[in-house]
């Protein structure tokens, strides 16, 4: 493993002093891809046991300029290749780490980045983020969303972006002070304290709030908890961005991927069943 990771890491160094380039020509960069592509698949392939979900491989969209380069994994010879070039389906701001079903590439849920993403081995974790998401979009997603208030409220009025913008009360004293006090407890193994804190955290913030808060936590906590798993493997230290004030949905990142390593603890199994994941956390109370 260790000399895998050696010429990954040689290859993903090769990669980057030039893939910036301004003068590149489009057959160039289209060859520099593939060659990230295939480091990812290698890596891929080393970690596909920390959950289900690395087993699928999905359709990846690289912005450069003012076009979409995407690649789409080929089973029957196991590597990625490029498929098409279109225009975006809006504006793609440089460093952007993202994955929705894309609309340029039949819906498809997709992971669309930037060159900058190739740039380091962190960006390749980052990657394999976003086939999380992938993957709940394709199995377990839907059904829990429609479970949501919050979710048919806003597909009733045509809100599409309610994951990025609803406007949670971050600054809200008293969620501080129940927030804190439920990591604190997480991260003190206190599981019956952190039980009661989001019990009050869920009776303070009202349903649509709390369930904002729950399906962050699950859909993004998952997400980086699988991502750090990778990172300590790549010899990477864990992404804790959202650990620290002031908060906005990232922090749920954080609190999300805490939960869910602390119910591993008692049920290892329990990451790679997403839907039970999901109605573990919903439970996760000192009502229960």
């Amino acid at each position: 493993m260790k000399k895998i990771f050696i010429i990954i890491f040689y290859v993903i160094f090769l990669l980057a002093v030039n893939l910036f380039a301004q003068d590149i020509t489009e057959t160039a960069l289209i060859q520099k891809i593939d060659s990230s592509l295939a480091v990812l698949v290698d890596i891929q392939n080393e970690f596909k046991d920390i959950h289900p979900c690395l087993n699928e491989s999905h359709p990846i969209a690289v912005a450069y300029k003012d076009s979409l380069l995407i690649f789409d994994f080929d089973k029957v010879v196991g590597s990625y290749k490029f498929v098409t070039k279109t225009p975006p389906p809006f504006p793609i701001p440089e460093g952007l780490q993202a994955s929705f079903p894309l609309s340029v590439y039949d819906n498809i849920p997709s992971c669309v980045i930037t060159t900058k993403t190739f740039s380091s081995t962190a960006g390749y974790a980052t990657i394999l983020h976003e086939f999380i998401h992938c993957c709940q979009f394709n199995s377990v997603e839907l059904d829990i969303k429609r479970q949501l208030k919050i979710y048919n409220d806003a597909m009733g009025k045509q809100d599409y972006s309610w994951e990025i913008m609803h406007p949670f009360p971050y600054d809200d004293s008293l969620f501080l002070n129940y927030y804190d006090n439920f990591k604190q407890a997480l991260q003190s193994n206190e599981i019956d304290n952190a039980k009661r804190y989001m019990l009050k955290i869920k009776d303070h913030l009202g349903q649509v709030d709390y369930e904002y808060l729950l399906w962050e936590e699950w859909k993004e906590g998952l997400a980086r908890y699988v991502e750090n798993k990778i990172r300590v493997q790549l010899g990477l230290m864990e992404n804790n961005y959202g650990k620290d004030k002031p908060y906005d949905r990232v922090a749920f990142y954080y609190s999300g991927s805490l939960l869910i390593s602390k119910l591993a603890e008692t049920d290892p199994d329990l990451p790679a069943d997403m839907g039970l994941l999901f109605t573990t956390m919903e439970s996760f109370t000192a009502s229960n």
